[in-house]
């Protein structure tokens, strides 16, 4: 009997209840291919819509932040994969969903159980239907059995559960290298921030110095009889002026030192970072192009809601595995004797096997309620998926449009700086002839400080633009990374290989 049971099982374990997944496509219902970024049209290919292929040698790759050539950034980025706590609670959250799926895979195998016993029984000599001097009112009973429970998976709904838990793994691994890339590219641009006000602390620096001159200049005019008080008071009000908004960069410096501190998980008292000045004519890395097709690939969190998807999908097929009845095979057996040295015998051997099922009824709606509940749940998964898609392509396209902008502007204010210090040149040297008063050194002096402070200014946005583009393409992940291996790997290895967890 129980080998026909077992072969039945076998002949229908291809059978699985509920909805073979397919992943949704995007809004509109185009292929990925026949997307665009408005900002980078793809090129009119010669003789057709066909695209020539081209090696993949440009793309994004793992540890992205080595493009902007900064040895110091290299060395910060790599201490978050090994010190970040935040990291690690998603490294601990992936292992958990990780080994969900073990659990779920363990109903594909029986129950094996066993049993030993000793007991020793005295009875009542007063019970009834007894003899004294013949009923044995005290004895002994020594068991070794064993049981077996198998429940086969006719439905489905070991394999759908096993399915959705390996989608809730793959989406904790997309989720843990969107964390990975999340917090790598907070500390960039913390790190571009912090050296944009570096730059701005050394223009700052530069402006004082040339406004004590004007200072002595005016105190020398001063003194030769050519000049007033209000030409001295108006140089050392621009001194003063210039002085303070240098200190005021110390408070924001200071935040974002302390904000690195804590992203590569040390005390922010521990760290303390050298002025290091970028300079306004630096150039910003190329960034590979990028098509909708593989942005779809290359981000973690368009690849955690995929897998959520797919994970509410197999839930439908849980669901409707409750239609059908659950189908138990069970065996027991073992050796039971009343004395210790017969235990091992032949005859004290006993053995059963037999077969269950239940099939349910009625239970008041409560499957169709679970079915419907889940075929909504799939549903808001395919909506918050696509909406994820929707969310990233405007991301990139915001950058895009960003950088491009950017780099007009930083062409336009690099004209302004060299006609601010074009007119500040002319000024003074009016000034030193006694024909223009301090005033027109002053505005001159003011509208070039402006100008010099939005040059560095676009510098660092163009520096930080680039970062959140690379966040936006994904950074150097890709889909086919997802690790559901069974063996554990290391929190420094989660955090930095490309081939394993992320960027």
């Amino acid at each position: 009997m129980g080998l026909l049971l077992t072969a039945l099982g076998a002949a229908i374990a291809g059978c699985s209840v509920g909805p073979s997944y397919e992943r949704p496509a995007p809004v509109g219902g185009p292929a990925p291919a026949a997307l665009a970024f408005k900002e980078r049209p793809p090129p009119s290919p010669p003789g057709g819509a066909w695209r020539q292929a081209h090696p993949s040698d440009g793309e994004l790759r793992g540890k992205w932040w080595e493009l902007f050539g900064d040895p110091q950034l290299d060395a910060m980025e790599e201490r978050i994969a090994v010190s970040n706590q935040t990291l690690k609670v998603a490294v601990s959250q992936y292992f958990e969903a990780r080994d969900q799926v073990r659990v779920a895979r363990a109903g594909y195998f029986p129950t094996l159980s066993v049993a030993p016993s000793a007991t020793h029984t005295r009875e009542s000599y007063n019970q009834p239907n007894t003899v004294r001097g013949v009923t044995r009112y005290s004895f002994d009973t020594f068991a070794l059995q064993g049981q077996a429970l198998w429940e086969p998976d006719l439905w489905g709904r070991v394999r759908r559960t096993v399915e959705q838990a390996r989608a809730n793994a793959e989406a904790s691994a997309a989720d843990l290298a969107n964390v990975a890339l999340g917090l790598q590219a907070e500390l960039a641009l913390d790190y571009f921030q912090l050296r944009g006000l570096d730059t701005q602390r050394d223009l700052l620096e530069r402006t004082l110095a040339s406004d004590l001159d004007s200072l002595h200049l005016a105190e020398v005019r001063l003194a030769g009889g050519v000049a007033t008080e209000v030409d001295v008071a108006q140089a050392e009000t621009q001194c003063r002026s210039v002085k303070a908004q240098q200190i005021d960069l110390g408070v924001q410096r200071t935040q974002l030192e302390h904000a690195i501190a804590v992203l590569v998980g040390v005390p922010p008292s521990a760290v303390t970072m050298a002025p290091a000045p970028v300079a306004v004519t630096a150039q910003v890395p190329a960034i590979p192009e990028a098509v909708p097709s593989t942005l779809l690939e290359r981000r973690p969190d368009i690849a955690a809601a995929e897998r959520r998807t797919a994970a509410a999908n197999a839930q439908i097929g849980v669901a409707l595995a409750a239609y059908y009845p659950n189908v138990t095979l069970s065996a027991s057996g073992g050796l039971d004797s009343g004395a210790l040295g017969t235990l091992l015998q032949v005859s004290s051997f006993f053995w059963s096997a037999g077969a269950s099922a239940i099939e349910t009824l009625f239970d008041g709606g409560r499957r169709h309620a679970l079915t419907d509940q889940a075929r909504d749940a799939y549903q808001a998964e395919v909506a918050a998926y696509r909406q994820s898609v929707l969310d990233a392509f405007r991301e990139v396209e915001d950058n895009l449009a960003a950088l491009r902008i950017l780099a007009e502007e930083a062409d336009a204010e690099s004209a302004a700086v060299e006609s601010a210090r074009r007119s500040l040149s002319i000024s003074t040297k009016r000034y030193r002839g006694g024909v223009a008063s301090y005033l027109e050194v002053l505005t001159a002096q003011t509208i070039q400080l402006t100008n010099e402070r939005a040059q560095a200014e676009i510098v660092t946005r163009r520096f930080t633009g680039t970062v959140q583009l690379i966040k936006a393409l994904g950074g150097g992940w890709s889909a086919s990374n997802r690790p559901i291996a069974s063996n554990r790997s290391s929190t420094a290895d989660l955090g930095s290989s490309p081939r394993s967890f992320g960027p």
